[in-house]
């Protein structure tokens, strides 16, 4: 089975500028970044560098095993796909996620989680993130 997934490179290469979340963001056709499946943070400043928070693609999501509805349907290539019809909102799975990576829209009331499309991979100008594809 092949495996396609966002990985972190080189996370000390990250200066913090966020056109990653910019460009996951505009893949949803919102501007700025409150629609991101992806973020940078500071561990305490350009000194101490950044951290990029994606889902890992976990084989065995807790996220979706968590779910007390199925919204979160396991991906062949690992990770996790929602389901918006059947989400309700619980939060369950952002509890659950051992990285943090999973993010929650306010406005929606549901979790955003990283589909490992790789839209954001060509907008990191320092290659930090990369798609990556292995066959397990």
């Amino acid at each position: 089975m092949r495996r396609k997934r966002l990985v972190i490179k080189d996370v000390e290469r990250c200066v913090g500028c966020q056109s990653c979340m910019f460009a996951c963001s505009r893949r949803f056709g919102e501007g700025g970044i409150s629609r991101s499946s992806i973020h940078v943070r500071s561990v305490g400043g350009m000194e101490r560098g950044f951290i990029v928070i994606v889902c890992r693609a976990c084989p065995d999501p807790p996220c979706a095993e968590v779910c007390p509805v199925g919204a979160l349907k396991v991906r062949e290539e690992g990770g996790v796909t929602l389901q918006e019809e059947k989400c309700i909102g619980c939060g369950l799975c952002r509890e659950a996620c051992p990285v943090g990576a999973v993010f929650w829209d306010e406005e929606a009331n549901k979790p955003m989680i990283c589909v490992h499309c790789g839209y954001c991979v060509s907008y990191c100008p320092h290659e930090v993130i990369e798609m990556e594809e292995s066959y397990a």
